[in-house]
């Protein structure tokens, strides 16, 4: 990648280390019981809120079928509504028998498992505490006491403005890496045929065979198209990493040679493995069996 590469993938998870961070004046010591205090007093909120989710009943779904809705363009016009201007909504039977799946499932749901719930934000926990220690810069992550108030949600008022001073930097080049991508794209001349259908973003590679012609066969289920076997023609790989089957497709930079195309593919995955192709032309199509599984 020339442009959206790993280091700005990487950077590009680090535009918000500020979102939801709190000022507390006792995060600047590390102090055992502060941190079990704050731990009960957020424990409490995440298992309130997911006994809240569990013990929703789908049943409030049905009554959006008949309900009189008016396009937003007419509320935003603050005039007087006409009945021509309202739709009635008619759910369809799909619709409705997905619903009632879901109260089917709701009634014999078991009770609410607080044990569990407690146990999942516990790891929470944890895996936040050993995210933050990954991605924040050393120098912050010093002045940081308790890496574990830390990510329950808590800092001093010092940590917190040079998240923000951070997050900001860090988005300011991470747009500007975008827009020179952007440019760099507009002046490749690739056919519409092309350019229009290569649109991969969160499918996912079930197949990449190598050989005189690379063939990728992907699960568009989740992705924006249906275009699900990519062939690029007379095909060179000048880079593969390991682990491309399985992954997600996440970015993808497209350019013109004297003899074809260059095609370079960041996936997502631990590793963050990526692709280059060199290629003749490039094969776009359904497959129908496929898109069947």
């Amino acid at each position: 990648m020339k442009y959206l590469t790993k280091e700005w993938y990487d950077l590009s998870q680090q535009t918000g280390l500020h979102f939801g961070k709190r000022v507390h004046k006792g995060a600047h010591v590390h102090d055992e019981a502060l941190y079990q205090r704050l731990y009960k007093r957020k424990e409490k909120e995440y298992v309130n809120f997911q006994r809240e989710l569990y013990n929703t009943d789908p049943r409030f779904m049905l009554k959006s079928d008949g309900m009189t809705l008016v396009p937003l363009s007419k509320v935003l016009d603050g005039g007087e509504i006409a009945e021509e201007d309202t739709i009635i909504h008619h759910m369809s039977a799909e619709e409705r028998d997905r619903i009632e799946a879901l109260i089917a499932e709701y009634d014999r749901r078991p009770p609410f498992d607080e044990t569990d719930c407690k146990q999942q934000f516990h790891e929470s926990v944890e895996w936040g505490s050993k995210a933050a220690a990954a991605k924040l810069p050393h120098e912050l992550l010093t002045q940081i006491a308790d890496i574990r108030v830390f990510a329950l949600g808590y800092c001093t008022k010092e940590v917190l403005l040079q998240l923000k001073k951070q997050s900001i930097e860090n988005e300011q080049k991470v747009k500007s890496t975008m827009e020179q991508y952007a440019k760099a794209q507009q002046a490749q001349h690739i056919p519409e045929s092309i350019r229009s259908k290569f649109n991969f973003h969160d499918c996912t590679v079930t197949a990449l065979d190598v050989g005189e012609h690379i063939v990728v066969r992907l699960d568009t289920r989740g992705g924006f198209t249906n275009t699900n076997k990519v062939t690029f023609i007379s095909a060179e790989m000048m880079k593969q990493d390991e682990g491309i089957a399985g992954c997600h497709w996440i970015y993808d930079e497209l350019y013109r040679i004297d003899d074809g195309y260059e095609v370079h593919v960041l996936f997502a995955g631990q590793r963050m493995p990526e692709m280059i192709i060199r290629c003749r032309d490039i094969l776009l199509e359904k497959e129908e069996e496929n898109m069947c599984d």
